[in-house]
């Protein structure tokens, strides 16, 4: 299912990018037969795959892993079934782009967020 995920968001990247499967596969250095086998889910991407994809789309791999243009009912019919929650009622996980002045607010408002988290988990 994270396969999915991650390669519904390469392709999504691509596309706002405007860049092609062979320029991926130039600055990724791997073939683009290798990475078109991986985008058509043929093949499962290592953790240090993954690393040379985000670092050749200039993004960082957590986006491409955690964040979907799929909605919480395709991504739970994809998994076969309700998908786990990781963490606790109230708090919700979310991606977003952001210009970098609203982003510091929103780190801000993550380490409280992690604070309490910690907090609730010591008692």
């Amino acid at each position: 299912m994270y396969n999915l995920i991650l390669f519904t968001n390469i392709l999504r990247v691509l596309d706002e990018k405007g860049m092609s499967k062979s320029d991926l596969a130039a600055k990724a250095d791997m073939s683009v037969s290798f990475l078109s086998d991986l985008t058509n889910g043929k093949a499962n991407p290592s953790l240090r795959i993954m690393e040379r994809i985000a670092r050749a789309l200039d993004t960082p791999l957590p986006m491409l892993l955690e964040s979907s243009d799929l909605d919480q009912d395709s991504l739970d019919s994809i998994a076969g079934g309700k998908m786990p929650q990781s963490l606790p009622n109230g708090y919700v996980r979310i991606c977003a782009t952001l210009p970098a002045s609203k982003a510091f607010v929103v780190r801000k408002w993550e380490e409280e967020a992690r604070k309490k988290l910690l907090e609730k988990n010591r008692h």
